[in-house]
């Protein structure tokens, strides 16, 4: 099938069974199945902030498809600054047949959204990650058959988990989040979830959290642009950190969207066990967004 929607703002902008059909298309691809085939398709790719995974990712991936990408970083383009966002989405959309913007405001996504006549893909902004979020929950989807697991959301309740927040929601998957109060997932992604039929619980104590979790995700807490702010979120995240304590009784996985601060959310120890989904995870960046722009390239 083909999804019903343009763009990917973030991950509920698909329908359950949107997500079905991009998940099928990623494992088709990953298994070597040669079903989309795009040649001379480009895809422009607009960074404000750098990225080895994303970058890679989706530079392989629309090659493996048979395209081609372009890379345009903030030495390349200024997004806003040299000329107003309406007319950059209007220009690329002229020259390319799909974008993946990798940006700090959310608000600007969507203003390129407004103005694109080409499919928008959100490699990441300060509200969401939903291109993490089709990884994660491919990455689920194989280690557990499925998607009957439970799974944990430890740390900051930041991009990524609220972005995965939604994709268990429309998956099914039953989340608890545990988050320092102030560091808490916004209240309008807590509802989205909720429309979708699956708010998270939250809960304050980590060790909680985890206790029935078939996996434990968590993410850096001190993210780019935040290194001001190092000291006072080392101390909010106290007794938050993904060690061998926290996960002591539970035969719980691991997740990590990467990179990550080993000895800060996660330890060294744990990162290197056996629990870790993490290196899956980050292969699955790449199958899962190439499922994600085949289904919007055709």
């Amino acid at each position: 099938m083909t999804i019903e929607t343009t763009h990917l703002t973030d991950v509920d902008d698909l329908s359950a069974d949107d997500l079905a059909a991009v998940l099928d298309r990623a494992a088709a691809l990953k298994s070597g199945a040669d079903d989309a085939r795009f040649p001379r398709a480009t895809l422009g790719m607009l960074f404000e902030k750098p990225s080895t995974r994303t970058r890679i990712s989706f530079e392989t991936g629309m090659t493996q498809l048979g395209g081609h990408a372009i890379f345009l970083g903030p030495d390349d383009i200024q997004l806003g600054h040299g000329e107003p966002l309406r007319d950059t989405s209007r220009v690329l959309s002229r020259y390319v047949d799909a974008v993946m913007a990798r940006l700090f405001d959310h608000a600007d996504l969507l203003e390129l959204v407004e103005h694109a006549d080409v499919p928008i893909v959100n490699g990441l902004t300060d509200d969401a990650h939903p291109c993490q979020t089709l990884a994660d929950l491919l990455t689920i989807r194989e280690a557990f058959g499925g998607f009957d697991a439970r799974a944990a959301w430890v740390g900051d309740g930041n991009n990524v988990g609220q972005s995965f927040a939604l994709g268990c929601a429309l998956a099914g998957i039953d989340l608890t989040v545990s988050t320092p109060p102030a560091y808490a997932m916004a209240d309008d992604v807590l509802d989205r979830a909720a429309e979708l039929g699956s708010a998270p619980t939250v809960v304050d104590d980590p060790k909680e959290a985890v206790a029935d979790a078939d996996v434990v995700y968590t993410d850096v807490w001190i993210s780019m642009g935040q290194e001001d702010q190092r000291a006072q979120k080392l101390a909010a995240f106290d007794g938050y950190q993904v060690n061998d304590d926290l996960l002591r009784g539970t035969d719980a996985k691991v997740m990590h969207c990467l990179p990550a601060h080993r000895g800060e959310e996660i330890t060294d120890a744990v990162l290197e066990s056996d629990r870790a989904l993490v290196w899956d995870q980050a292969e699955n960046r790449l199958h899962a967004q190439k499922g994600l722009l085949a289904e919007l390239l055709e």
